[in-house]
């Protein structure tokens, strides 16, 4: 049997977990002197409150290497065969310590998502249409898709990336000029892929990209905070895109720590 591990960053949650047949490993997440762990015990509330009204930035690590190890050891012992699919390696350190953790167990197999949130979601889906497959096979499906998932959002600030090291201070400086809205891209780091004057063009842009949307597979749209701003990119979008989206993600505080509060985006699979 093939078992399915995801961190935190998929944005997967609690009650999603049956649903996505996965088993996760909670990033961490240190909001001043507490530590708490990603999508376990840490009330979005209480995260916001802290990013927003406290200016607390938190700081985020890997999940634990112990209870990773215990809790896919577990299968693998019972002859389970361990997929596991990490945050993007460009923008966590995740991929390679799991990847070290586990390179004496030939039924673990770790793979760098190059992606996080719903880029994460898309590819646990596409695992599970071939579960009763070797896992040679999942592993080959799952490589051939990480290059075609986009993740396109706009941040309401550049500073919350900024302070958590995933934008550089020239790309951080450019995006925060008067009305100018940077659209950002994870593909394996965190990069701008163009820029709009204003809030409206800034949705603009991310509807025209789905020009190159296959909608054979899901569009996820996400946002952090509320889905004000969401709500009226979808409302923009045209309905053959719409009736290929999921549920709403609310991304879960490791990541939403980075984008702050107020953004919104969609993640695709481009067509081949």
């Amino acid at each position: 049997m093939i078992r399915i591990f995801v961190d935190s960053g998929s944005s997967i949650k609690k009650e999603e977990r049956a649903l996505y047949g996965v088993e996760v490993l909670p990033l961490q997440v240190l909001l001043g002197d507490k530590e708490y762990f990603d999508g376990e015990n840490l009330p979005m509330d209480v995260f916001y409150k802290a990013l927003i009204e406290d200016n607390i930035f938190p700081k985020t690590s890997l999940p634990s290497l112990d209870e990773a190890s215990e809790h896919v050891t577990h299968y693998t012992e019972q002859g389970d065969e361990v997929l596991i699919l990490t945050i993007s390696s460009g923008i966590s350190g995740t991929y390679n310590a799991l990847k070290m953790s586990f390179e004496d167990n030939p039924k673990v197999h770790v793979i760098d998502t190059k992606s996080a949130v719903g880029g994460m979601k898309i590819l646990v889906r596409e695992a599970n249409k071939y579960l009763d497959m070797p896992i040679e096979y999942v592993i080959e499906k799952i490589n051939a898709l990480i290059p075609r998932i986009r993740v396109l959002a706009v941040p309401e600030t550049l500073d919350y990336l900024h302070k958590g090291g995933r934008l550089s201070t020239a790309a951080w400086a450019v995006g925060s000029l008067l009305r100018i809205k940077p659209i950002i891209q994870l593909k394996h780091t965190v990069g701008v892929a163009g820029k709009g004057l204003g809030l409206k063009s800034a949705m603009n842009f991310i509807i025209n990209e789905l020009k190159d949307c296959d909608t054979n597979y899901p569009i996820v749209p996400s946002y952090t905070y509320n889905t004000t701003n969401l709500d009226e990119m979808i409302a923009k979008t045209p309905a053959e895109f719409q009736s290929a989206m999921i549920e709403k993600d609310n991304l879960d505080a490791a990541i939403a720590a980075h984008w702050g509060p107020n953004a919104f985006g969609y993640i695709f699979v481009e067509k081949e």
